[in-house]
């Protein structure tokens, strides 16, 4: 007799990943599928749409191979906001433009800023223009690929693209459409035509319902998946995450520790400040304030492929050997540009400290450090726009070798609870999926593993080197931005 389950598969900026779940949030099975990005030019990062659906067929024949399941719903999510624009037919006219990672529109940020007011933008959608941001990265497009622009007719996400491909509904999340800075108002909460005929005349934007709602059902068999199977609408990887570990409740901040560092907190009412970004939430009736590093766990990736692919266990020994504040080094992780709070995307990595004597383990340990006092910036800048923080949640791939979340704690002071599941995205797309078919509590399917507590003799060791962390940006603010320019050149 075959299994009831629920498959969810996220497409993240390093990999996709998919996962069957029992009722009652058993895992099953797991499978990841690899990816890189492409770097066509300094700041641009991009993927081709084609590879997510590529990679959701494969994770589910996978998955499904053995036969034993009958999957009864379908959850999807994915980074984002990106920019994949088709035709009326959704083929892809080109690679889809990733989410804050690329800064390609600095200049087209300049230029709706002029256009339509810099103030009227925050106050509708609750965000300024940055790299994060869809409009700017439209108008890239139109203008310096106005052939591909007049083309134009359809806009997807990850998870809004693998929907389509799935049901052959196009439509999106609220939430993932609260980033569509300045296409969506988040006052209204809505799409703002006028913005909307302003930037992108010719493009159909997709109709809006909440992640969890269904969006349609599998028009055929696809990896083991019959037809006329629910699919939830799904939403942006980080948020998924947040439903995966309970991080939903007011007060709530939750901690992704990935390619990228996230932070989405759950607060009352709509707030909002320039120096992060205001949504709506990933359920109905929930705002949040969240912030983004550029980069992480990518930096980590980077510095193994740089001393030779040692294996990741033996990094976070050399790092744990080199001890807090790694033998006087100090790292700004800001290796490509940095989004909250600082929204700098000619910002740039610096090493300071550097002598012969200093090991890869104390590089590993001061990059661990450099996230830890990024995600502080960013947890000053949510208190200063006046939210709470009552309970901390870490999430992602970067929680299993403890060091790092500790790190974390020990530099903010802030204890995190750490769920028995920590995989994340995908997770909470088969969560979500599940609510279709019955399943209600999340807290019941994960609950939490363990506290990682903050080691009050380090704290002022840590505040002495925070301070300097933040005097060291501004110290060397001016001659990265040259450097970054003649990167770009």
């Amino acid at each position: 007799m075959r299994q009831r389950a629920y498959l969810g598969v996220d497409i993240g900026t390093s990999s996709s990943k998919g996962v069957l779940v029992r009722p009652g949030g058993r895992i099953l099975r797991t499978a990841v599928r690899g990816h890189s990005v492409d770097r066509p030019a300094a700041g641009r990062v991009e993927m081709d749409a084609r590879l997510w659906w590529t990679e959701f067929v494969e994770l589910a024949s996978e998955l499904t191979a053995p036969g034993d399941v009958e999957v009864a719903a379908v959850g999807v999510s994915g980074m984002g906001p990106c920019v994949a624009v088709t035709d009326e037919d959704g083929v892809p006219l080109r690679p889809a433009i990733l989410y804050g990672v690329d800064t390609r529109a600095s200049a087209q940020i300049e230029a709706l800023n002029a256009e339509l007011g810099a103030t009227e933008i925050f106050d509708r959608c609750g965000a300024e223009l940055t790299s994060q941001a869809v409009g700017p990265k439209l108008r890239w497009i139109a203008d310096t690929e106005p052939d591909v622009f007049a083309r134009a007719r359809r806009l997807f996400q990850p998870s809004s693209w693998l929907v389509y491909q799935l049901t052959g509904e196009y439509v999106l999340d609220y939430h993932s459409a609260s980033q569509h800075t300045p296409l969506f108002d988040t006052v209204e909460v809505d799409w703002h035509e006028d913005w909307v005929r302003h930037i992108c005349p010719d493009l159909e934007l997709p109709r809006l319902r909440w992640p969890g709602e269904a969006a349609g059902v599998t028009t055929r068999e696809v990896g083991g998946v019959p037809a006329g199977v629910p699919v939830i609408t799904g939403t942006i990887d980080a948020w998924s995450e947040a439903v995966s570990v309970d991080a939903q409740n007011p007060g709530d901040l939750m901690i992704m520790y990935g390619t990228t560092m996230f932070l989405i907190n759950t607060t009352r009412e709509r707030l909002a400040t320039p120096a992060m970004w205001s949504t709506l939430g990933a359920v109905p009736g929930t705002r949040n304030l969240a912030g983004g590093m550029a980069t992480s766990g990518a930096i980590t990736a980077w510095l193994r492929e740089l001393t030779g692919g040692t294996d990741y266990p033996t990094m976070l020994a050399e790092a744990r050997d080199s001890g807090p504040g790694a033998n006087g080094l100090l790292v700004l992780p800001y290796f490509a540009g940095e989004r909250t709070p600082i929204f700098d995307p000619d910002a740039r990595g610096v090493v300071a400290g550097l002598t012969l004597s200093h090991t890869r383990g104390d590089l590993y340990r001061a990059v661990l450090e450099a996230t830890a006092f990024a995600v502080r910036h960013n947890i000053e800048a949510l208190r200063e726009a006046g939210s709470d923080i009552f309970r901390v949640v870490a999430v992602g791939g970067g929680t299993q070798g403890e060091l790092w979340t500790q790190i974390v704690s020990d530099v903010t002071g802030l204890a995190q609870t750490v769920p028995n599941v920590t995989i994340g995205a995908s997770y909470g797309a088969a969560f979500l999926a599940a609510r279709l078919d019955g399943e209600e509590h999340i807290s019941d399917w994960n609950p939490p593993a363990h506290v990682r507590e903050p080691n009050p003799e380090l704290r002022e060791a840590y505040d002495i080197l925070y301070e300097q962390y933040r005097a060291l940006y501004p110290a060397t603010r001016d001659v990265v931005h040259v450097l970054a320019e003649r990167q770009r050149n």
